[in-house]
């Protein structure tokens, strides 16, 4: 359900982007622009506006928010629900899930943190 309602917001976010740039097309490039000082896109000096400002609400768009705001419904935790099985990269660059390390019975911990 939380997959579909997100296919609906997204789908219906991008329709109205597209039409938009048709509309007004200078409205949304200055709308895009904010949006990439945001994200500082646009601090990169050889990558111009042209590069990305136009893929914003294509196909691509649509395909690549789907996919990480479905794959962010996976890595959300809820109190006295089971734990997310998230993907993590071992140190040998294999790629499995956090319960892959479940042994038996025994709680699982995980200890985050750094070294400098």
């Amino acid at each position: 359900l939380q997959k579909i309602l997100i296919l609906l917001q997204v789908t219906l976010s991008v329709v109205v982007g597209k039409t938009l740039m048709i509309l007004f097309p200078n409205a949304m490039k200055r709308y895009i622009l904010k949006m990439g000082e945001k994200s500082r896109m646009n601090q990169n000096p050889k990558f111009s506006y042209e590069n990305w400002g136009p893929t914003f609400f294509s196909f691509k768009y649509l395909q690549f928010v789907l996919k990480v705001k479905w794959k962010r419904l996976e890595d959300e935790a809820y109190e006295g629900h089971p734990a997310p099985n998230t993907p993590v990269v071992t140190l040998g660059g294999e790629v499995c899930h956090v319960l892959d390390f479940m042994k038996d019975n025994r709680p699982l911990i995980l200890n985050f943190g750094s070294c400098t």
